[in-house]
């Protein structure tokens, strides 16, 4: 697939955001999704994050389609976290560890189960504990192996993988606690203040991205610690991209991987064309 042109506009506080992501992809399209992000938004029985995505017809730019975001970023975050996992943790990983008790930690643990057979018990952790004993109830309802702990250090340093799926601007995860041959990846982080992950995860880690376009220059994970001169661009081995290109990157048994899902544009188009695909299809 031809490399996408994208593009990110915030506006608004950090607290109260307006975020819209545009794509191109030549032989697809162009698509725009935009949303609003209020964190406190929990506080009044309401999703954090709403919007929707426009999808044009790529030879008339006529708009071909308005689909509600939940649904393109449920799908896209969990896949693309799972795709880098495919690359770069160990086939054999027994143990997931999930930082973050929201949808987005629920649909990765399903993915994970799905490309990861190997994979015997998930254990979820949350700032709030009952959120995430409630999520783990949820899930093991669904017939997954799931339990919720307040120990953070103590599942970290057991597991052979780890996500954050929260939204913290201060890291939750520290580098200190991994042990060798552990896969890092990192959702939550989407904005240049926003980190989950402490300068020892990535100095310790190789570390990988979706797409470089939109998370070098944009996303405070990478960001910050590029700018303290913690890490270079070369630290970066590569992206998406390269890795269906070159093949996996995994190494040896106990190196570490990093993963930065930054959860571009082209890949909300790609997920909005997959969906209108399977509509006509039908």
């Amino acid at each position: 697939m031809p490399k996408a042109e994208v593009k990110d506009v915030f506006l608004g506080s950090p607290s109260n955001t307006l975020l819209s992501r545009a794509a191109r992809i030549e032989g697809i399209g162009f698509g725009v999704k935009s949303v609003t992000v209020l964190a406190e938004n929990t506080q009044r029985d309401l999703p954090s994050v709403q919007g929707g995505m426009i999808v044009f017809d790529e030879r008339t730019g006529t708009p071909k389609a308005l689909i509600e975001s939940a649904l393109i970023t449920d799908i896209k975050t969990a896949a693309d976290s799972a795709l880098g996992a495919r690359y770069l943790a160990r086939p054999d990983a027994r143990h997931m560890v999930v930082l973050g008790a929201g949808s987005v930690a629920s649909n990765v643990i399903a993915a994970f189960d799905q490309v990861f057979p190997s994979l015997e018990r998930f254990t979820l952790w949350n700032r709030t504990h009952a959120k995430a004993e409630a999520l783990a109830e949820t899930l093991r309802g669904k017939g997954l192996p799931v339990s919720a702990t307040s120990y953070l250090a103590e599942a970290v340093a057991m597991a052979d993988i780890v996500t954050c799926a929260t939204m913290s601007t201060d890291p939750v995860l520290q580098g200190s606690l991994l042990r060798p041959g552990t896969h890092v990846d990192l959702i939550g982080a989407y904005r240049a203040d926003m980190r989950e992950a402490d300068d020892d995860v990535l100095t310790r880690g190789d570390i990988y991205v979706d797409s470089r376009d939109t998370t070098i220059g944009h996303i405070g994970e990478l960001k910050i610690p590029l700018a303290k001169g913690l890490i270079s661009e070369t630290d970066i081995l590569a992206d998406l991209y390269q890795l269906k290109a070159e093949g996996p990157g995994l190494r040896s048994p106990d190196t570490i991987t990093v993963f930065k899902n930054g959860g571009g544009a082209h890949l909300d188009l790609m997920i909005a064309n997959a969906i209108l695909q399977l509509e006509e299809s039908q």
